[in-house]
């Protein structure tokens, strides 16, 4: 409070004493009050994501590669998965295998942990895998990463030296060592493995149902990311078998009636979607609207972003 306005109260001295002090007081003290009397501008509203998506161009957007493109069949819907090649090749080729040989239909989903993960394969373990291979070499990483279009984030990161996106996918990446690897957010998937490396054939996926799982990354496989469906596998129930979310009876599993690569779907039964492009200047607007948020609710805005708490926009074509 200025001392200008605390003189008013003064009931001691006279009037003319008074009337000059609270004068040169006030003229002594203009530039202190000045901050007080003139309040801040009001932020600069955020632009709407939706009128972000609205002005991207065409060719901002990218429709997913039908060979690398798992639809699975769920009672209450499809699940549609895009594999990832470019970080986990033989993982990938592995999965198209089981997939066009039936593995996946009739199995079911066999855990749900809440805040974790979703996984699906056989509980049994009864299904032979024919020509898949039951042992892969561990693609956790990839290296050299130099030719990746990484599109890297400048807000740091706890995990990895430098975090980013590259194709749609979230990923982090050590310049030192010339490696990327895809990252543990909500809705990546993995290929589920025990102890030894090698054992993660992708016959066991598993999909991140809750918080950003980023302590196991680099030490599974990620295949790929639910493009489209993740509700249908973050809402079931949860298990409570083995502290791990398994479901201990089996009517508690949820049938999976097929799952098939897009490329093998009739032209009448595939899904339509498109991917903003992470290196486009719309998604750029993205991630500063997510850092900055101004809007009517917002009252601070963080000035940062996660990488995993970043929308990769993905929408019907024609809708």
């Amino acid at each position: 409070m200025c001392r200008a306005v605390r003189l008013r109260r003064l009931a001691a001295g006279s009037r003319s004493q008074l009337l000059s002090l609270v004068v040169a007081l006030s003229a002594a003290t203009t530039g202190m009050c000045s901050d007080v009397a003139t309040p801040a501008p009001p932020p600069r509203p955020s632009v709407a994501l939706a009128d972000i998506l609205k002005n991207s161009s065409a060719g901002e957007w990218r429709q997913p590669d039908p060979a690398h493109t798992l639809y699975m069949d769920l009672g209450s819907g499809r699940v549609v998965i895009e594999l990832a090649p470019q970080f986990a090749p033989l993982h990938v080729e592995n999965i198209q295998l089981l997939v066009r040989e039936g593995y996946f239909d009739g199995l079911a989903i066999v855990r749900v942990q809440d805040n974790y993960v979703t996984q699906w394969g056989d509980a049994d373990g009864t299904r032979p895998l024919r020509s898949a291979k039951p042992k892969l070499a561990p693609e956790f990483t990839r290296s050299p990463a130099d030719s990746l279009h990484f599109t890297q984030l400048t807000d740091g990161d706890v995990y990895a030296p430098q975090v980013g996106f590259v194709d749609g996918f979230p990923a982090a990446r050590d310049p030192r060592s010339n490696t990327a690897w895809l990252v543990h957010c909500y809705g990546m998937v993995g290929a589920g493995r025990d102890n030894d490396v090698d054992t993660g054939n992708g016959a066991e996926l598993y999909a991140v149902n809750g918080s950003p799982t980023r302590h196991i990354d680099r030490n599974a496989a990620l295949v790929g990311r639910v493009l489209k469906g993740m509700d249908l596998l973050s809402s079931l129930p949860r298990g409570t078998g083995e502290g791990l979310g398994m479901y201990e009876k089996r009517e508690q599993r949820v049938p999976i009636i097929r799952v098939r690569l897009a490329a093998d779907a009739p032209e009448s039964d595939r899904v339509r979607l498109e991917v903003l492009r992470t290196e486009s200047q719309s998604f750029q607007a993205i991630l500063e609207w997510r850092r900055h948020r101004h809007d009517d609710w917002y009252k601070v805005s963080a000035g940062r972003v996660d990488v995993c708490n970043v929308p990769i926009p993905v929408r019907v074509i024609g809708q």
